[in-house]
C-alpha cells in the first residue's frame, strides 16, 4: 500500500465555478483519488477555497458584506457543490485559516534569513479615483511582448509572459476603469527567484514522468529568465506582514502577503486543518525528516496555473532550505470552452457547478467531463456532443447492457443467479478480452491518462454487449435452459464488474449498478482475478429505475436557450 497525496489547483472564493473549472483540476483530482482508495492505497486528497486578494474585497463590497463573512458564506457554497458533484476531499479548508497565516509568515522568516527575501521601494500603480494602490490582476492595458490588448498586471493570457502593471502600455483600472493612475513609492517585499533558477531548472530536470504541457510551461519561464517577484500588497484582507518579534512590521504596517504566495501553502495548512480536525498528523505528509520521504505527491491544474506550480511555489519550498516534500507529479489540463468561447456569466454563456445539478445527476456530467475533457489540448463543449455521448456511451451502451440482462434474469430465472452449468469456449474468450481490458483501463488511470481510461472502460462496456448479442441466452433458453443460465451468470457477474470499472468516474451510479446484482465491492478489480464468477450463486437480483434517460433533442433546446449555444 503506498500513500498519495493529491491536490488540485484551489478553487478562488469569489463565486460557484464552472464546468471549465471543475474539468481541469478538482474532478480529475478526485477520479485519481478514487481510482488510487479503490486499489487499496492510503490517499490522502486536499482543497481548500483560496481567500485572499483583492477579487475578495471587491466581491464582498459588491455583496455589500464585510470581506469575512463574505468569505464564511462563499466557503460553505463551492463546499455544498462539490459535494453534490462526488468530489471526495478529504479535507476542504479555508486559506484564510490560522494554520495557513502561520506557515505562510514561517516561510517569509526563514527565506529572508536564506538572503532569499529583501525589503525594495517599489513604483506601483496607484489609482487616484479609486483612491489604492492597484494590486497586478486590476491593472490592465496592452502587452508589451505582443501586443494583445486587456492583458493583466501579472501575467498577459494570449502570450503567457509573466508581467509587472508596471510594463503594461496604456493602463487602466480593472476596478472602475479610470486612467487617472499613477506610479507611487511604496514598500514591499521581494522573493529573490533570480538566485534560485539554477536549483529551480535542476529540480524540473528530475521530473521524468512529467507530461510535455507542464514541463514546457516551466521551461519556458525559465529560458525567459526568472525576475525576483514582490510578494506583499497594499491590502487589508490577506496574511498579515509581520516582523521577527510576529507583531507588525516597521515600515510595512497594513501590508499582506500576495495571494499567490500564500495560496499554494494552503494545500499545507490545510492537511493540518485535516490533522487538527481528525487526531492524525500533517507533518509525516509534508517533511521528508518525519516520513514524507514515502508519500507520492501529485498535483491537478489548469494550464494557466502551471507558471506558479513549477516555479513560484517551488522558489518558497525549496528556497527555505527546509526539508518539505515536493511534487512529484504535476498533471496540467487545457481549458474547457463553450462552443470554442470562454465560460461567461454575464453573457448567459456556460454551466456552473450547482446549475448542472439542476439539470442531470452528478454522474452524467463527471462521465462526459473526463471522457471528453480538455486533457491534451484545448476542447469546446457544446450541447449536440453532451447529448450525443450521453446517450451512446451511458444509455445505450452501459445502461442497455445493465438492464437488459438482470432483467431477463428477473423474468426466466426467478431474479436469482442461476446456478448449473460451467463456462465453455466464449466464456473463456470473454475472461481474456475482460483481463486485457482492464489492463488497459488500470495502464491509463495509473497514467493519469483519463480520456484513454474511459475510452477503456467504454471499449470494456461494448465487449460485454457483444457477448450478450453472440451468446443470446433468451434464444437458448428456448431449447437450453443450462446454458442460457451461464450466459445470464456471466452476464450478472459482468454487471458487478462494470459497477467496480465505473466507480472512479462515475461512484453514485456504480453503487446502484453493483446493488442490481447484491453487490457491494467498489474494489478496482484486479486484472489476474477471476472475473466471471464473482456472485454466489443463487444470490437475488433485482432491475433498478432507469439508470440513465437519453437527453430528448427538446432539452438541448431549452439548454441552449437558458445557458447559451451554437448561436449565442
Amino acid at each position: 500500500m503506498s500513500r498519495i497525496l493529491i491536490t488540485s489547483a484551489l478553487p478562488y472564493i469569489n463565486g460557484i465555478k464552472h464546468l471549465g473549472n471543475l474539468a481541469g483540476s478538482m474532478l480529475p483530482a478526485d477520479v485519481y483519488a478514487r481510482f488510487k482508495r479503490a486499489q487499496g492505497h492510503d490517499v490522502l486528497y486536499i482543497c481548500a477555497t483560496d481567500e485572499h486578494g483583492t477579487p475578495a474585497e471587491l466581491a464582498a463590497a459588491a455583496a455589500g458584506q464585510d470581506v469575512r463573512t463574505y468569505c464564511d458564506e462563499q466557503h460553505e457554497i463551492q463546499k455544498a457543490a462539490g459535494q453534490a458533484f462526488g468530489l471526495s476531499y478529504d479535507w476542504f479548508g479555508r486559506s484564510s485559516n490560522a494554520p495557513n497565516q502561520r506557515l505562510t509568515q514561517h516561510f517569509a522568516k526563514v527565506l529572508e534569513e536564506r538572503g532569499l527575501i529583501e525589503e525594495r521601494v517599489d513604483r506601483m500603480i496607484y489609482s487616484v479615483d479609486d483612491a489604492r494602490f492597484l494590486p497586478d490582476r486590476y491593472v490592465e492595458g496592452t502587452c508589451p511582448h505582443c501586443g494583445h490588448v486587456g492583458a493583466r498586471g501579472d501575467q498577459c493570457d494570449n502570450c503567457g509572459r509573466l508581467l509587472d502593471p508596471t510594463d503594461l502600455i496604456d493602463p487602466y483600472s480593472a476596478v472602475s476603469g479610470s486612467r487617472n493612475l499613477e506610479v507611487r513609492d511604496t514598500r514591499h517585499l521581494y522573493l529573490l527567484q533570480t538566485k534560485l533558477a539554477d536549483d529551480i531548472r535542476a529540480w524540473i530536470d528530475s521530473k521524468s514522468d512529467w507530461q510535455p504541457l507542464a514541463k514546457s510551461i516551466a521551461y519556458k519561464h525559465l529560458d525567459e529568465g526568472l525576475i525576483d517577484r514582490g510578494i506583499t500588497r497594499d491590502l487589508k484582507w490577506g496574511v498579515p506582514v509581520v516582523g521577527p518579534d510576529g507583531g507588525p512590521r516597521a515600515g510595512m504596517e497594513g501590508k499582506v502577503f500576495y495571494v499567490w504566495f500564500d495560496a499554494p501553502i494552503e494545500y499545507i495548512g490545510a492537511t493540518e486543518e485535516w490533522a487538527d480536525a481528525t487526531g492524525r498528523t500533517w507533518r509525516d505528509w509534508w517533511r521528508t525528516d518525519e516520513g514524507a520521504d514515502d508519500v507520492r505527491y501529485v498535483q491537478f491544474m489548469g494550464k494557466d496555473n502551471v507558471a506558479f506550480h513549477t516555479v513560484s511555489f517551488p522558489a518558497t519550498i525549496l528556497g527555505s532550505g527546509e526539508p518539505w516534500k515536493t511534487v512529484d507529479t504535476l498533471k496540467a489540463f487545457n481549458w474547457l470552452n463553450w462552443y470554442g468561447g470562454k465560460f461567461s456569466t454575464s453573457q448567459k454563456r456556460g454551466v456552473f457547478m450547482d446549475q448542472a445539478l439542476e439539470l442531470l445527476p452528478a454522474d452524467i456530467w463527471r462521465w462526459h467531463l473526463t471522457a471528453y475533457g480538455p486533457e491534451h489540448s484545448d476542447a469546446a463543449f457544446t450541447w449536440e456532443q453532451f447529448q450525443s455521448t450521453t446517450n451512446k456511451d451511458l444509455a445505450d451502451v452501459l445502461g442497455n447492457f445493465v438492464n437488459r440482462i438482470v432483467k431477463f434474469a428477473e423474468s426466466k430465472f426467478g431474479g436469482v443467479v442461476p446456478d448449473g452449468g460451467e463456462p465453455g469456449p466464449l466464456e473463456i474468450k470473454l475472461e481474456a478480452d475482460m483481463r486485457a481490458g482492464i489492463a488497459e483501463a488500470t495502464a491509463q488511470f495509473e497514467a493519469m491518462e483519463f480520456r484513454k481510461a474511459a475510452a477503456a472502460l467504454r471499449a470494456v462496456w461494448v465487449l460485454g454487449n457483444e457477448y450478450l448479442q453472440e451468446a443470446a441466452p433468451w434464444t437458448a433458453f428456448k431449447t437450453d435452459v443450462e446454458r442460457s443460465g451461464v450466459a445470464v451468470r456471466t452476464g450478472l457477474n459482468l454487471v458487478a464488474l462494470f459497477a467496480r470499472l465505473a466507480a472512479p468516474i462515475m461512484p453514485d451510479t456504480a453503487a446502484r449498478i453493483a446493488a442490481t446484482v447484491g453487490a457491494t465491492d467498489l474494489s478496482w478489480p484486479d486484472a489476474d482475478a477471476s472475473l466471471l464468477n464473482q456472485l454466489p450463486r443463487g444470490q437475488t437480483v433485482a432491475a433498478a429505475a432507469v439508470l440513465f434517460t437519453k437527453i430528448e433533442d427538446s432539452q438541448v433546446a431549452e439548454w441552449s436557450e437558458r445557458f447559451g449555444g451554437a448561436d449565442a
